[in-house]
């Protein structure tokens, strides 16, 4: 191993990435190649690498997460003396505590404190952890102004420099590509209880929209997925609410250009990637006016109270049969996501590194 300036933990991104991960793989695109190694279990986008735990990612549960805060504890500062780092950058907020490393993290959100689960591991990992390695870091990045606000309101005033840098989407991925709309409604992301999909189906069932369909795309979860299965029988939408479990990233772009509209009723986001990458797709939007919604939606969606069901209703049944109403989402939508893009997101975060190396 020849020494290294910086070091970026990717231990965390599965194989088949979503939210955080997706976030991580575009950033490295855009961050130098030049002293630094990454840590994850594969190799990734052409950068040194060195390897980090198997079966420690996001998606492997409760064991894989502990397998990777015990790894980031006690072996990455090994690794930082080792290499001679200067500094470490961790696109999550796991760094190891009390240890010589210099950090700057990303924190993303602090869902877990709005709605907190008892006796839940990440309730306690945001209460315990995230706090110390929020104390320790040298500079701290934000996705948006609203994940800022939180942390103050949760830890105080910030002991060190913090930045807002928003996400961004991929542009040859994510355009439109004036496809001929079809009869649905959509959702993209996790089935977690603050994603509010209870309330989405049952805005639906009160749409007088006989011929239309909500596709609820993403990655089934035995702890709320079933629940809201048992929703879509007793209610009678069984013909008309599919779950599409994970859509592959090559077909995503389609599903959502021919959307009728993406619904994204959240009730707490640190960004909300889906609404930008909608956007770009020229799908017109429907999300929360809660949380960091607002920020990145801007003007170019319908903002609705996602606590409110009439009003949801009332909104997926204006984008369907609004045509003048659709099209000024749509143009709006396009002209929006100009203001964000990955390789601006990597330049701040690059020249935010390079005041500690």
């Amino acid at each position: 191993m020849t020494e290294a300036s910086l070091l970026i933990n990717l231990a965390f991104v599965p194989t088949k990435p979503t939210g955080l991960g997706v976030y991580a793989l575009n950033l490295i695109q855009h961050l130098s190649r030049e002293n630094s190694y990454l840590l994850s279990d594969r190799p990734i986008a052409g950068h040194r690498h060195l390897p980090s735990p198997m079966g420690a990612t996001t998606d492997s549960g409760k064991q894989g997460h502990a397998r990777r805060l015990w790894w980031t504890q006690f072996q990455v500062p090994k690794l930082y003396r080792q290499l001679g780092a200067k500094l470490l950058f961790s696109p999550i907020p796991e760094t190891p505590l009390w240890s010589s490393c210099r950090t700057v993290v990303t924190v993303h959100d602090l869902i877990p404190l709005h709605f907190p689960q008892k006796g839940s591991p990440l309730t306690l990992y945001f209460r315990h952890y995230l706090p110390q390695v929020i104390r320790q870091a040298e500079h701290i990045i934000c996705d948006s102004e609203s994940t800022l606000r939180d942390i103050q309101h949760f830890f105080g005033p910030l002991p060190k420099a913090a930045t807002v840098v928003p996400l961004a989407y991929d542009a040859e991925h994510y355009r439109w590509l004036d496809l001929p709309r079809q009869p649905y409604l959509l959702y993209v992301g996790s089935h977690y209880t603050y994603k509010n999909l209870g309330r989405l189906i049952e805005a639906f069932a009160q749409t007088a929209l006989p011929d239309f369909k909500l596709l609820i795309a993403g990655v089934p979860d035995p702890r709320y997925t079933p629940a809201l299965q048992a929703q879509v029988e007793e209610m009678g939408l069984s013909n008309r609410v599919q779950f599409l479990a994970y859509v592959p990233y090559d077909q995503l772009p389609r599903l959502i250009n021919q959307a009728i509209a993406l619904v994204f009723p959240s009730l707490w986001e640190g960004f909300g990637l889906p609404v930008l990458e909608a956007m770009a797709c020229g799908t017109p939007v429907i999300t929360s006016n809660l949380s960091s919604l607002p920020e990145v939606a801007g003007e170019a969606a319908l903002s609705i109270d996602p606590y409110n069901v009439g009003e949801l209703a009332e909104a997926m049944t204006a984008v369907v049969s609004d045509s003048s109403l659709w099209m000024t989402l749509h143009r709006s939508g396009l002209a929006r996501v100009k203001a964000f893009s990955w390789e601006r997101t990597g330049r701040q975060t690059s020249h935010i590194l390079q005041r500690y190396l």
